[in-house]
């Protein structure tokens, strides 16, 4: 097969499993468990497969001081990013929620604005107002009903903690370290946090039916190992910025799965919505790599010295 098909069908496959979340958590929620104790498992589950694949890939497991505090400290954000958008799914329907989720990249482009200075150009400020607008649409629902307001507030405090996690790792010496022995150790140290949040609602909870606990190993399996090892290969083949446009296919998944499964109902206005905050997730996205490009096409032709009027 072709690099770059498969390099695609690599980033279709992560963006479609890693949008399988509400799939695997709302059963779980129907059967009574917090989302606490929903990622509680879903963490301790995955680590274990986390630190098979560092093994497989014969990666040394050993970091140095530096890199564990801020590997402990970005495993908490990570963590905080999970369970706020778990916590959204008892506010909102699925597919809202993850489409929400989605505008992380324009949070990340708004942080490296404000943080590091980087200019804010003038298509991200549009695709900026477009996803504001496709999120007003979403709000009002159909005109009668208006999103939750904390749901809201969750999701988007969601979005925010990964975009700071994704701009920490990028600019941190984390950077040059395998993405797997990251994200093992994110998940190790993040897991820390829900025995806590779980004892402060009442104790953690178990699925109350055996067949529910596949649920949990689906949670560690499909949208975290599945979609991170995929997400790994697919950037290899193709490249992180078509990865990330084809992670438009998350919430798509997402609300599919909340239609055809649980019986979400979506008004067209909510259709109308979700499509322009993916166009404009995309266009940012997309435009990121575009600007370098076209410079370096620019460069190809430069300009002739005009000759001196006599």
């Amino acid at each position: 097969m072709n690099g770059k098909i498969k390099g695609y069908a690599l980033g279709a496959v992560a963006a479609a499993t890693y949008g399988m979340n509400p799939l695997f958590a709302l059963p779980l929620y129907a059967d009574g468990m917090s989302p606490a104790s929903v990622l509680f498992f879903r963490y301790l589950l995955a680590i274990p497969v986390l630190g098979a694949m560092v093994t497989w890939r014969r990666q040394r497991f050993g970091v140095t001081l530096r890199q564990g505090a801020s590997l402990a400290a970005m495993g908490l954000v990570f963590a905080l990013s999970s369970l706020l958008l778990f916590m959204s799914y008892n506010y909102m329907s699925a597919g809202i929620a993850s489409t929400l989720l989605f505008v992380y990249p324009i949070m990340v482009a708004v942080i490296m604005t404000c943080v590091y200075g980087e200019r804010l150009t003038l298509s991200t400020a549009l695709c900026i107002l477009m996803a504001l607008s496709g999120i007003a649409l979403l709000y009002r629902g159909d005109g009668h009903t208006t999103l939750s307001l904390a749901g809201t507030a969750m999701v988007f405090g969601s979005s925010l903690s990964y975009a700071v996690y994704l701009v920490y790792i990028s600019r941190s010496q984390l950077d040059r370290m395998p993405t797997v022995k990251v994200t093992f150790y994110v998940l190790a140290f993040g897991w820390l946090l829900f025995p806590g949040v779980a004892l402060a609602e009442g104790g953690i909870n178990t699925p109350s039916q055996p067949w529910l606990w596949a649920d949990l190993f689906g949670l560690a399996v499909f949208p975290t190992a599945i979609s991170l090892l995929c997400t790994t290969r697919a950037i290899h083949y193709i490249g992180s910025t078509p990865t990330a446009i084809l992670g438009a296919l998350e919430p798509v998944t997402a609300v599919v799965i909340g239609i055809l499964v649980f019986g979400e109902r979506l008004t067209p206005r909510d259709c109308l919505g979700i499509l322009l905050i993916i166009l404009a997730v995309s266009l940012v996205v997309a435009g990121s790599a575009s600007t370098p490009l076209l410079l370096r096409i620019r460069k190809l032709f430069p300009r002739r010295p005009r000759k001196a009027r006599l």
